[in-house]
């Protein structure tokens, strides 16, 4: 074979070698690979930057915490503004764990949180500027089911959740923007039934004004 047909052979074979290593080269090294027309060929090559002098990528947002330890999972699409005597509640496929309500006076709605997800939200009643509700975290000190208030001459308080010795609890009630309390949490009867079955005593009730813990 004379040496103008071995020219031809061998650039048939290794031809689709050449090409394979050019695309293996782009997969490969995509970021640090440039064309070849993009640039005469006497451009000098990059230099790569110093890893001190890269600039640092931007710091991730912070996870929304229900609180410290419990980080926000789920909230429930409630379709905009929950109204007065509205309530939700979906907790299924939501795995056992911690338990924790919060309350915003300022927008008057309740949530229960299990494990980071949101089970339940609620429109609210609460204390009257006399008998204001107190702010703060309350653990859960009695539960009762058919409880009678001692202190307003028999006054039911259905699914009763306590949270202070001197009369403050979330129990079922009629959810109405011309009622208020004497300092308890008012949530509609089948909510608060279905709060008192999701709850155990010391679960963490956190009562705030103005400061909304349903997500970010």
């Amino acid at each position: 074979m004379n040496r103008a047909k071995r020219m031809i052979v061998m650039l048939a074979l290794f031809a689709p070698l050449g090409a394979l290593a050019v695309v293996a080269g782009m997969v490969l090294a995509p970021a640090t690979r440039a064309r070849a027309d993009a640039a005469p060929a006497t451009m000098p090559a990059a230099t790569p930057i110093a890893a001190a002098a890269r600039p640092a990528p931007p710091a991730a947002p912070a996870t929304p915490q229900i609180e410290p330890g419990m980080t926000l999972k789920r909230v429930l699409d409630t379709g905009g503004p929950i109204r007065f005597g509205d309530w939700f509640w979906d907790d299924k496929g939501v795995p056992q764990g911690p338990v924790v309500i919060t309350i915003d006076l300022d927008a008057q709605v309740l949530s229960i949180f299990r494990d980071g997800y949101e089970i339940g939200t609620s429109a609210i009643i609460y204390g009257a500027d006399e008998k204001p509700t107190p702010l703060g975290t309350f653990p859960i000190l009695q539960k009762d089911a058919d409880h009678v208030s001692t202190i307003y001459t028999g006054a039911p308080m259905p699914y009763m959740l306590r949270l202070t010795w001197d009369g403050v609890s979330i129990h079922g009630s009629p959810v109405d923007p011309t009622y208020a309390t004497h300092g308890c949490i008012g949530v509609p009867k089948p909510f608060a039934k279905l709060l008192f079955g999701a709850t155990k005593l010391g679960d963490k009730v956190i009562v705030t004004k103005g400061k909304m813990m349903r997500g970010a």
